[in-house]
């Protein structure tokens, strides 16, 4: 079994004085990222960029961040009921203090949006 670029066939094309590879993506019918899976495509377009070309070279840019987007929204439930329990955000709070209740559950996106940040996208 070849392993690596070994097995890919690559044509080019003369550009100037330059070879281009004729690249083209396949069209992807499967599920778009949403806002985690988008901000880790901008953070790997920006900062890995080798790692986004391979990706895309791999035609695997959509499932990994789409798995990314998936991991992410498991991760934020998890953490919502951790910090509601800790902050003590229920729904008597609302009840009783709805402006108290939506500044603390601002502070809650907030704060688990900078948990995921660290753990999934910038890494």
């Amino acid at each position: 079994m070849k392993k690596g670029a070994d097995h890919m066939k690559i044509e080019y094309r003369q550009h100037g004085d330059v070879l281009l590879p004729n690249l083209t993506l396949k069209p992807e019918n499967e599920v778009q990222p949403g806002k985690y899976g988008l901000m880790r495509r901008q953070f790997l377009k920006e900062h890995r960029n080798y790692l986004f070309q391979e990706y895309l070279m791999n035609q695997t840019l959509n499932q990994h961040l789409v798995e990314i987007e998936q991991t992410a929204r498991k991760r934020k439930e998890q953490l919502m009921n951790q910090l509601k329990t800790r902050d003590r955000i229920t729904e008597q709070l609302k009840k009783e203090d709805p402006i108290l209740w939506a500044q603390k559950m601002n502070q809650i996106e907030r704060e688990i949006d900078e948990i995921l940040k660290t753990e999934l996208i910038y890494q």
